[in-house]
């Protein structure tokens, strides 16, 4: 039987790590935004469970208070996304 040729030996070197300090992460919203955003979410929901109320299909609340109250909730959303974080000075 031939021998097969020896296969190179691969060495791994481990880099040292720099001990430099980490920049502090900046995210785009903090947590007011969130918190808006959570509230929108469920304003929302309570217009779509106030569309759903009752069997009368012509009621004031699922034709005129229930889309007010899903567009109030869209406008609290957009609020949110759009509000600039306090400057922390």
């Amino acid at each position: 039987m031939a021998q097969q040729p020896a296969k190179p030996v691969t060495t791994f070197r481990t880099t040292a790590k720099t001990t430099q300090p980490e920049a502090p992460v900046n995210f785009i919203f903090n947590k007011d935004n969130y918190k808006l955003f959570i509230i929108a979410i469920a304003i929302v929901a309570l217009g779509f469970v106030l569309m759903a109320g009752t069997t009368d299909i012509y009621s004031n609340t699922k034709i005129v208070v229930a889309p007010i109250v899903v567009l109030a909730g869209f406008g609290v959303g957009f609020y949110a996304i759009l509000r600039k974080p306090a400057s922390k000075a």
